[in-house]
């Protein structure tokens, strides 16, 4: 890959890092304790809303264009092992892949999927709630993590490459 190149993907790929963490984290800081004072029906309505709001192009190019990217750079890491930076671009491409995107898929969408299939006004769907403020809001913490770990990892990847 040409360095200038190389370079402008890393960069790239931070910059991805900190919008999913920070994405990630007003979730973990401020709406799901919103939405947990709220009755029942109203934080279902909510975040139901969200759940349908949230799949649109914007927010699938960075969530899903972050893991292509992350493929990329873990492969030019290992091919390039002996390059400096290639260990930060190999963690970086791990945190997302495995703490951000491997997470949401068998955790948080799961999860999301169940909330959307309840009548928020229901009993069954306050006890779903329930559950999914148990369950979703921690797998939510460590995908605030791990992007902020891949936004790290990146910016000491570019460090190395510029």
């Amino acid at each position: 890959m040409i360095a200038p190149l190389f370079t402008a993907l890393v960069f790239v790929a931070a910059i991805g890092g900190g919008v999913t963490a920070g994405l990630f984290f007003i979730f973990s800081n401020t709406i799901m304790a919103s939405f947990a004072r709220l009755p029942a029906a109203q934080g279902i309505a909510a975040m139901q809303q969200i759940n349908v709001t949230i799949i649109n192009p914007l927010f699938m190019a960075a969530f899903m264009g972050m893991a292509v990217l992350s493929l990329v750079l873990a492969a030019k890491a290992l091919f390039g092992w002996s390059e400096a930076g290639a260990a930060w671009l190999l963690a970086g491409s791990a945190a997302y892949l495995v703490g951000c995107f491997l997470v949401t898929v068998v955790f948080n969408v799961p999860l999301n999927d169940a909330l959307a299939a309840v009548d928020p006004a229901s009993a069954e769907g306050a006890a779903v709630w329930a559950t999914y403020l148990r369950d979703w809001l921690p797998w939510n913490h460590v995908r605030t993590v791990a992007c902020l770990v891949s936004l790290a990892s990146f910016v000491m990847a570019f460090a190395r490459a510029a």
